[in-house]
């Protein structure tokens, strides 16, 4: 069974309630269509109720079962409002700022996701809003997830064919969020994207912080950000199976490991990979994605009180669907 699949049979264990902003989009509501039929999770599609309804009509998608909640006529409106100004006036919002935002669905949806009284229990966003867009309400309504410094985003990647990782699947991070990470976020980075895999894999984390060196074979600043960070990491949790600083020939395949780290813990065996840098991160997953055909699903956010995936502009309505039941799956452990 693939990847995706199993968190579907997963999601399906335990029916969670995914909220969708950005349903005036057509992939959105194709997204809906699918998740409703296989029936992994329950869908809040957030929007003009009358445009919802005439797309999936003239598309003939079938959305009977999704609630739909428009902004404009929204029966929790003014409470939202309050709880909106609560959570932001010490950082000068106003009631009438908060009166616009609420009318916003990503910040409609956020707070549904807050709101203890909401049938609500993750967000997916970013099919046409930015990741800014999508992460800023997040970490003001949501904000991050206890004993967590830093809110990062990673990829699960599934390589076709594949013997490397946990057979053929690994989590990239950070490749979508944090520009330039220290060693102590790198480390922060590599904690979080430990968590991941084993929640959504369900296998043990085997992390390789990646550098253009292995073991001291090239020295600069550079690759003393990642021999740090790899410290910090091995400092805060002592028994996580991580390595570092390595290169990526030798992070997964244990012939060139045993050449170039031979005392490595992890053995050519890493199925977690955490770049030095968004550069290498962006480049990496969207290399072995259109060169290995390989799926990714992500960027998946990390870190947050509550599940809030952000998509690619560029995503299908199969990549909102998948992204949704990974989402239900991480509502189901948080």
């Amino acid at each position: 069974m693939s990847f995706i699949n199993e968190i579907k049979q997963r999601a399906k264990k335990d029916i969670k309630t995914i909220v969708l902003p950005e349903a005036e989009d057509i992939r959105t509501l194709k997204a809906t269509a699918k998740v409703l039929e296989e029936g992994y999770a329950k869908i809040i599609l957030i929007g003009n109720k009358n445009i919802i309804k005439k797309k999936a009509e003239d598309n003939k998608i079938h959305i009977e079962g999704a609630i739909i909640v428009d902004p404009n006529n929204f029966e929790k409106y003014e409470e939202y409002v309050n709880m909106l100004y609560e959570l932001r006036k010490h950082k000068g919002m106003t009631i009438e700022q908060a009166k616009l935002l609420v009318k916003d669905p990503v910040y409609l949806g956020m707070l549904m996701v807050k709101d203890e009284k909401s049938i609500a229990d993750g967000l997916v966003s970013g099919a046409i809003h930015s990741t800014s867009d999508t992460l800023r309400p997040a970490l003001q309504i949501l904000k991050t997830a206890p004993n967590t410094k830093l809110v990062s985003a990673f990829f699960v990647m599934v390589v076709p064919n594949c013997e490397y990782g946990e057979k053929g699947t690994f989590i990239f991070g950070d490749s979508g969020l944090n520009e330039n990470p220290d060693s102590e976020a790198l480390s922060e980075i590599a904690i979080s994207s430990s968590k991941s895999f084993e929640q959504l894999v369900g296998k043990k984390a085997k992390v390789a912080m990646l550098s253009y060196s292995t073991y001291g074979s090239a020295k600069s600043e550079l690759t003393t950000k990642v021999i740090d960070a790899t410290n910090k990491v091995k400092e805060k949790m002592p028994n996580l199976l991580v390595d570092g600083e390595l290169q990526l020939d030798a992070a997964i395949i244990p012939e060139i490991a045993k050449a170039k780290a031979p005392n490595s813990k992890i053995a050519g065996n890493a199925n977690v990979l955490i770049f030095p840098d968004l550069n290498a991160g962006n480049i990496g997953y969207k290399l072995v994605q259109r060169l290995a055909k390989a799926e990714a699903y992500g960027p998946l956010c990390q870190g947050i009180a509550k599940p809030v995936n952000d998509l690619s502009r560029g995503c299908s309505s199969e990549d909102i669907a998948g992204v949704v039941a990974i989402t239900a799956v991480q509502a189901q452990n948080n």
